[in-house]
Order: structure tokens, then C-alpha cells, then sequence
């Protein structure tokens, strides 16, 4: 199955001040507010959300192709990529923007002051599908996940025009877009993925109920934390798909990215439904135990081992066929 991920690509800075940004304010001041906050610690983790989802399924054995805009400082970024399996020739080098960066300080109670530079990101909407599916000889689905939302919109639209079915995740652009722009993402959607949270404002936004977004998509994917996910489609029973027990708890950032990571390579092999939800929560659960969205290692022993104690040794057998970890 060729699958085409589409998306942010971007680079997260990450620091540690050890103090309280709120001891630093002054109530009276907030209108001309001039800080300056030494901190302790800078991470720098690859990060985005299509070379997230991406370098997910790259790790569990599949080929996928990455489709977004970066800079030309995306040379050691990209041989990460592909040394785990990700096909980057369709990736879009602009001639005078760096990559985007997500800047982040967090203080000792963990709040944050951060700031997103779209850099590369806005160019995407340059990128036309077909190329990419000639490259290819075809195209089978296209991942939608956030990215510029001309970008968005354009490949949404494209996908419609040519035929190739699309899988819609808005998620962190849904507070940006307009309802009729989220109305055109969902409508048509192969598969929509979003968390419970962002299943409400979804229905919000698009003045359409739960029953109604059935009509228009697929199959609807909503992620649900600690309480794993749910799996609808219109006329059938919702499928609950538990969560696959974690061995601690790091840092969240990335955890969507690799639910779809997961589902999206059962869709590959053309597991059954519960299958795929089963694959998302357990890669889910990797990156929840490490700081980054690509800090982690799936090894085909360990992974399968932990599948059948989730989910037992019948669901671990029928994955077994299809599992190529990346790491021994």
C-alpha cells in the first residue's frame, strides 16, 4: 500500500527555567511586559507532525512518503529520516526559509512560554500530489495531518479531483481554520482521526452531529488517553480498543503522532480495524516513556511481546507476519 504522509516537519527547542515565570510579572505592568529568563537546560528534538508519523512507520517495517516544506538545514534531518526507512524525495526544499521551529521555555510548575516559526511550513501549499503519485506509480491514501492549512485545503482538494482516498487529521489546527475550511477536510475523509476533545469541537465547528460526520467519513478514529481509543463507522457497533499499558510516563508530546503511526501501518497490511487501533496504542505507549517524538526504539522481540500481553497471543501472531522493527 503506498502511503503519502503529509505535514509538518520541524525542529522542537526545548528549555528548562528553574524558577516561576508568575514571580517574574508584575500585575500592575502585564501591558509592556520585558523579560528575559536564563535557563538551564536546551533540548533539540526532531519533530513535526508528518516526520513524526512518518518515522513511526518507518520503524515498524513500512516505506512511507513524507510530503512537507523545510529549509535547506534539513540535510542531518533527513538522513535520520531515511536511515529509519522514510522515503524524503518528496519532500519540498525552500531557496530562502529554515525549517520550522517550535521554541518552548517551561518553568519548575510547568507552564510555558512558547513560540511556533512557520519558516519552510507556509511553502507547502506549493506542493502539488500528482508528482509524487507518478514518482510512485500511484497513490493509495494520503495522510492529511496538520501542516500550513492552504497546504491542507490544497491537498484535501486534490485528493477529491483525482481520486485517491485521504485520511483527515486536523487536530492542532482546528482552533486556527475556519468552520468551512473544517467542513471541506472532513467531508469525503476515508478515516478522520482527532481526540475526544477535538471530536467536539469538530462537530462544533462543523455544525454537523456525530451521526451526520458518519454520513460524510469512513471510518472515525478518536483517541482517548488513558482510556485508549474508539473505532466508529456509520450502521456498525463502535469498536473500543484498550490502551497498551506503559512502563512509565515521560513526556507527551508526539503520542498522537504515532497512534497514527501504528494505525496507519495496520491499514498497510490490511489488518483488521481493532488491529490497527491496537498497533497505534502500543506505539503510542513507546514515545509516552521518552522526552520526544522520536526518542524511541521499537525492537520486532520486545514489541511483540508487549502486543501479546496487551492484547494476547492471537492478535501477536496475526501482526507478526507483517512487523518489520527497525531496531534488533
Amino acid at each position: 500500500m503506498r502511503i503519502a504522509v503529509t505535514g509538518s516537519i520541524a525542529t522542537d527547542h526545548l528549555m528548562t527555567f528553574p524558577g516561576s515565570f508568575g514571580d517574574q510579572l508584575i500585575a500592575e505592568q502585564l501591558d509592556r511586559v520585558s523579560l528575559s529568563f536564563l535557563v538551564d537546560d536546551l533540548q533539540i528534538r526532531r519533530g513535526g507532525c508528518a516526520a513524526n508519523i512518518a518515522f513511526g512507520m518507518g520503524c515498524l517495517g513500512l516505506k512511507p512518503v513524507l510530503v512537507g516544506a523545510v529549509g535547506n538545514d534539513f540535510a542531518d534531518y533527513r538522513s535520520w529520516l531515511e536511515r529509519h526507512g522514510v522515503d524524503c524525495a518528496s519532500v519540498h526544499i525552500s531557496e530562502t526559509q529554515h525549517t520550522a521551529r517550535f521554541l518552548c521555555t517551561t518553568d519548575e510548575h510547568h507552564n510555558q512560554i512558547a513560540s511556533f516559526y512557520t519558516g519552510a511550513m507556509a511553502e507547502a501549499r506549493l506542493i502539488e500530489l500528482q508528482p509524487v503519485a507518478d514518482r510512485l506509480k500511484g497513490l493509495d491514501l494520503v495522510l492529511i495531518s496538520p501542516n500550513d492549512p492552504d497546504a491542507m485545503l490544497r491537498h484535501t482538494d486534490e485528493c477529491r479531483r483525482r481520486g485517491i482516498a485521504f485520511a483527515a487529521d486536523i487536530s492542532q489546527q482546528l482552533a486556527r481554520m475556519a468552520d468551512e475550511q473544517i467542513r471541506q477536510l472532513v467531508d469525503g475523509a476515508a478515516y478522520l482521526f482527532s481526540n475526544d476533545y477535538e471530536k467536539g469541537l469538530i462537530e462544533q465547528k462543523t455544525g454537523w452531529s456525530d451521526e451526520e460526520i458518519l454520513d460524510r467519513v469512513g471510518v472515525r478514529i478518536t483517541t482517548l488517553g488513558p482510556k485508549g481509543a474508539v473505532i466508529d463507522r456509520k450502521g456498525e457497533p463502535s469498536i473500543h480498543v484498550a490502551p497498551a499499558p506503559e512502563l512509565g510516563k515521560a513526556d507527551p508530546t508526539g503520542v498522537g503522532d504515532a497512534f497514527r503511526a501504528g494505525f496507519m501501518s495496520g491499514l498497510a497490511w490490511g489488518l483488521p480495524l481493532e488491529r490497527c487501533g491496537q498497533l497505534g496504542n502500543l506505539t503510542a505507549t513507546h514515545v509516552l516513556e521518552r522526552v520526544g517524538g522520536q526518542e524511541y526504539e521499537l525492537s520486532q522481540r520486545g514489541f511483540l511481546e508487549r502486543f501479546s500481553a496487551a492484547y494476547g497471543p492471537e492478535a501477536a501472531a496475526e501482526i507478526s507476519g507483517h512487523l518489520r522493527c527497525y531496531h534488533p
